[in-house]
């Protein structure tokens, strides 16, 4: 018999952490936004965010606009934390990560993104972008990736603005990441991994052009190669265990292919649940261990792919709820009769 799904002991694990981390995260304390995201969303999906009340709500929103660098020319951006102080400024840069966390927060909480600079951060993402059409996950940085690619289109697709990316580039570099599989790799000649796999695929289908670039043929192989990487929940390579967070990126690339409903949901969310922390809350990345909130809530997301009772739809390409994708089109209507 599987295990209920402990939805209060995971808003109450995500309400912890927008109060205070544990010390076994402390590393993660130059990444606060990315877990206020973690934390806020997961609310969101489990139907509990107004448990947090509206002055804490507009407390996380005032904090993430004091995370905004604009006017900074190519520096432009969200930063990931409060940490860097104004005085050392020329430390102070976007990171493509954090700009989409924050600004998906923002959605989320129900801001209606007014006080973001919008033709700063386009300035700062069109900066990100390499010759080769990948992008840095900061303009002084050299790292260079899938996700930051897929990053830049959740930023463009947030604010009604593709001018920062050139997207003939960005679909260039995506198609060179085509595995010998079918799959995508996080860069061109690099192993097909589920994680790229959902940024590419995300990417396309954000740019309008994911059954514009790929073939019948080549769907078809992408198709087979997600669902092969089922084996009760999801792994993210061949040989590798089931791990929970690849319900999602491999649970959501499935929908964006509109084969969501092939795979076995009653497997993945046996397995998903046996992950889940029913004393203090939250899932872990396999069973038997400690939980985080990366595989918390992107644990919560697969179960929502799955229709789970009691949690919100997600759209999959933004990776937020139904909800807080409405309240985002209500604001491109805004914008569009300005």
């Amino acid at each position: 018999m599987l295990p209920e799904l402990a939805k209060k002991k995971h808003a109450k694990y995500f309400q912890r952490l927008l109060q205070i981390m544990p010390s076994r995260l402390a590393e993660l304390d130059s990444s606060r936004s990315v877990i206020a995201f973690f934390a806020i969303s997961g609310l969101d999906v489990l139907n509990s965010l107004d448990d947090i009340g509206d002055d804490m709500k507009a407390d996380v929103i005032d904090w993430i606009y004091r995370l905004q660098i604009s006017g900074a020319g190519s520096r432009s951006g969200f930063q990931a934390s409060t940490t860097i102080p104004k005085e050392a400024s020329k430390y102070q840069c976007g990171h493509l990560a954090t700009t989409y966390t924050g600004l998906v927060t923002l959605v989320i909480l129900g801001d209606k993104l007014d006080r973001v600079d919008k033709k700063s951060i386009i300035e700062g993402v069109r900066a990100c972008q390499n010759p080769d059409g990948s992008f840095k996950a900061i303009v002084m940085g050299y790292e260079s990736d899938m996700r930051f690619l897929y990053c830049a289109c959740c930023v463009s697709a947030i604010l009604d603005d593709w001018s920062g990316v050139n997207k003939s580039s960005a679909i260039d570099y995506i198609l060179r990441s085509i595995s010998y599989d079918g799959a995508i790799g996080q860069g061109p000649g690099l192993e097909s991994h589920g994680g790229s796999t959902f940024c590419a695929i995300a990417s396309l289908f954000l740019m309008n052009e994911l059954h514009n670039v790929l073939t019948v043929e080549h769907l078809n192989r992408l198709r087979r190669w997600c669902l092969m990487r089922q084996d009760g929940g999801f792994h993210g390579r061949p040989g590798k265990p089931s791990d929970t967070c690849y319900s999602f990126w491999i649970g959501a690339t499935l929908q964006l292919l509109d084969v969501g409903s092939l795979s076995d949901p009653d497997e993945n969310k046996a397995f998903l649940l046996k992950t889940q922390d029913t004393l203090v809350g939250g899932f872990a990345k396999f069973d038997n261990c400690t939980s985080d909130p990366l595989h918390t809530y992107l644990g919560l997301c697969g179960l929502s792919l799955l229709g789970e009772p009691g949690l919100s739809s997600i759209n999959a390409a933004l990776n937020i709820s139904e909800r807080a994708y409405r309240h985002l089109q209500k604001i491109h209507e805004t914008w569009q009769l300005q």
